[in-house]
């Protein structure tokens, strides 16, 4: 079928071409992409999953995790069965959801780009006619410019006149017969149109997308959070998993899988407009991005780690028992968390990431300096605005018949003071052995303090290779935390 005849009313833009439209091959055949939508990301979530099982199964890289396996049968309280049960639930609910939206959605068509390409360079040539006001209002002869230019730069010089290119018209026959000239388009405006079709949209549509996933997922996790009924009935279980593993990043309650993930990625699939063949790549990379900030380790050659400062590092805090109300912002960016006060800003957690350390190096070296890690500045914790946990204090209620030795490490007075009440109210909330992760939680502090005092400090002394395979986890948590390009969006961490 043909569409766009060329139109010659409008003698000063180029005409539009025809085009036909045809069935757009599937990538994968006989499989039409729009039910690929849900395949491929289940795919990628068990692909990268295993790989990184395997790392911890031939324990690959024991000096960049952020826990030993040790922790991950002992703080956790749910079985990897449950695990692989409850995400199963979850990715047929996401495919069944997939499928239905694809049985609604039109077949993909291909055969109109060189027409889209063409709508873009009309718009392009119709901007070209606000430069020679824009010249004058600057003092700029347009009319002299364009004919000096005209000979050497012809192109520039027709830009100049306001897209007039009289070197460009062609003669064609019109329906009476009769050879008129029509403009057509310079080469250069045809290229800028086809980066506007094939990259800046696509771009735009993926950033958009990303964004309102962001926004979604901030706010719906905060207030699993900050609602007790919602955290207790729905949101706790996904954080039986005080130490995150991979094929764990979508255990998750069916119905937080659905709202949270399934639905909020949904709506920015189709808010952005996005085609099916975005759709692929736009849920692959976000399953992609969730495996990776619960994967439990740190890696310097891990490009997604790279990418944001919301990372597996990052991520960690909000799974601790001392951060689990704090670090909300997934998948992608940390901006909610730094706009509205909501980042972890305990300082210190050398003792809490040292037991981890201690554990998993215990058979290779126990004497092996140690290094601080720094997650934010502590002393900013008295002086920053303390919304939105201003009450948590008064709201810890089970906390406060909790003994002040199972409350450790104490942290420093003023807004961590708040965040960390409120986390340990939160861990109290869920009646199934809270206290018991408070109990636990305090006795490793004590034995990581213990450690600490007698583990040798002589950085000077370390062998070359100790350095290589044991990295300070000061550099690894903080880079996580705070991303490798410094900064969040390019703006410091603390406000």
């Amino acid at each position: 079928m043909a569409h766009g005849a060329v139109h010659f009313a409008q003698a000063d833009l180029p005409p539009l071409p025809e085009y036909h439209l045809a069935p757009l091959p599937p990538l994968i055949s006989p499989l039409p992409d729009k039910f690929l939508i849900p395949l491929l990301p289940f795919a990628a979530y068990w692909a990268l999953s295993m790989l990184f099982h395997w790392i911890d199964t031939m324990d690959y890289f024991p000096q960049y995790r952020l826990h030993t396996p040790a922790e991950v049968s002992k703080r956790n309280r749910v079985s990897r069965w449950e695990v692989v049960r409850d995400v199963f639930t979850q990715q047929a609910v996401q495919t069944v959801m997939g499928i239905l939206i694809g049985i609604y959605e039109p077949d993909d068509t291909f055969g109109k780009e060189s027409y889209d390409i063409a709508v873009w360079a009309r718009k392009i040539r119709v901007a070209q006619r606000a430069v020679p006001r824009v010249l004058s209002l600057l003092g700029v002869n347009p009319k002299g410019l364009a004919e000096n230019l005209a000979p050497s730069y012809p192109m520039l010089s027709g830009a100049i006149r306001g897209g007039q290119y009289p070197s460009l018209n062609v003669r064609i026959a019109d329906r009476d017969g009769q050879h008129i000239g029509i403009p057509s388009f310079a080469a250069w405006e045809v290229l800028a149109a086809s980066a506007v079709y094939w990259y800046i949209i696509p771009m735009l549509q993926f950033g958009l997308g990303l964004l309102i996933v962001d926004t979604w997922q901030y706010f719906l996790h905060r207030a699993m959070h900050m609602n007790k009924w919602l955290y207790n009935t729905i949101h706790s279980r996904h954080h039986r998993l005080y130490v995150p593993y991979a094929y764990g990043a979508l255990y998750n309650h069916p119905v937080e899988g659905f709202v949270l993930d399934t639905l909020g990625a949904t709506i920015a699939y189709k808010a952005a407009s996005m085609n099916s063949r975005q759709a692929i790549w736009f849920f692959t990379c976000l399953t992609l991005k969730t495996v990776d900030d619960h994967c439990g380790y740190s890696l310097p050659w891990d490009p997604i780690q790279y990418l944001s400062s919301n990372n597996a590092g990052y991520h960690d805090v909000h799974h601790q028992g001392w951060g689990i109300k704090t670090n909300f912002s997934q998948p992608c960016s940390v901006f909610w968390d730094w706009l509205l006060g909501t980042m972890w800003t305990g300082g210190d957690v050398s003792a809490r990431y040292e037991r981890a350390r201690i554990a998993a190096q215990r058979k290779v070296d126990e004497e092996d300096e140690q290094a601080t890690v720094t997650c934010s500045d502590a002393s900013q914790s008295a002086i920053q605005d303390l919304r939105p946990y201003e009450n948590e204090l008064s709201n810890a209620i089970d906390l406060q018949s909790v003994n002040t030795k199972n409350q450790q490490p104490a942290a420093p007075a003023g807004k961590a003071e708040y965040q960390a009440a409120g986390s340990r109210q939160q861990v109290l909330d869920d009646k199934d052995g809270g206290i018991d992760v408070l109990k636990g939680e305090a006795r490793e502090e004590k034995d990581a303090r213990t450690a600490l005092k007698r583990s040798t400090r002589r950085r000077a002394t370390s062998s070359v290779s100790q350095a290589d395979n044991f990295k300070g986890l000061r550099d690894r948590i903080t880079g996580s935390i705070h991303g490798r390009t410094g900064g969040i969006l390019g703006m410091e961490s603390s406000r």
